[in-house]
């Protein structure tokens, strides 16, 4: 059976993100979540925001919005890409507005 772009990148996708809970889990110790585990994750949520943290460990993102309150760490909303790439969505929907296409 062949495999489609689409198929491959999704697997890639699920195998990055088995990795990053793979090593998530290995900084714990079996009971409840190390200070290790959650500075872990207090990476990965300034990379690529709360909820694809949250949705690549595989915890509940008011877990993970606890332990922010909790540590007083700041995480943006988004990722700082969503913002260029939401800025060159406007620029180019404007373009074909003035071209009539839209």
């Amino acid at each position: 059976m062949a495999r489609t772009p689409k198929t491959v990148i999704k697997a890639m996708m699920e195998q990055f993100n088995e990795e990053k809970r793979f090593e998530f889990q290995s900084y714990g110790n079996g009971g409840l979540y190390s200070q290790e585990q959650k500075e872990y994750a207090f990476n990965l949520m300034a990379e690529y925001g709360l909820r694809a943290t949250a949705r690549i460990l595989k915890i509940p993102r008011r877990t993970l919005q606890r332990w922010r309150k909790q540590n007083h760490i700041e995480i943006k909303r988004c990722p700082d890409w969503v913002y260029d790439w939401a800025e060159r969505r406007r620029k180019r929907k404007e373009f074909w507005a003035r071209k009539g296409f839209c």
